[in-house]
């Protein structure tokens, strides 16, 4: 079982859909990510209807690695609804989580995402944020350490 495998595997487990409350929904959209130091960590899509109240799926197992590991880095991320991404699919983090998973680790620019799970075609966050605003930030923070 290859490392894309275990991932769709550890993200499947997730998927459940449910209504939580009238308001929330959740379970919709499932993620695992590796680590640099290959630990496994899944999160899962909450959807509310109030517009603002949204925790997605990338972010909840960035969350995860960092609240149960102390790590920023991510190696491999595969995120999904109802099957395996696949070329074309919309499987791959929304604005907001490419933001979230850049400013967790300045190194997460070169993680794995993968866009179709039967070829095994990856992109990196780096290739989806080209000329990321952060940087600056980044290398301001290193001259000062």
């Amino acid at each position: 079982m290859d490392i894309w495998e275990q991932l769709y595997e550890a993200a499947k487990e997730q998927y459940r859909p449910e209504e939580v409350t009238p308001f929330l929904y959740a379970h919709h959209v499932v993620c695992a990510l590796e680590t640099e130091k290959g630990d496994i960590f899944t999160g899962f899509c909450m959807e509310g209807l109030c517009g603002v109240m949204a925790l997605c799926a990338e972010r909840v197992a960035a969350l995860n690695m960092y609240v149960n590991s102390g790590q920023t880095k991510i190696r491999r991320l595969i995120v999904f609804r109802d099957k395996a991404p696949e070329e074309g699919s919309a499987d791959i983090p929304c604005g907001a989580c490419r933001e979230f998973l850049y400013q967790l680790d300045e190194e997460n620019e070169d993680m794995e995402i993968l866009v179709d799970y039967k070829t095994r075609k990856t992109v990196t966050l780096k290739e989806l944020m080209p000329n990321w605003w952060g940087k600056e930030r980044y290398a301001q923070a290193k001259k000062n350490k």
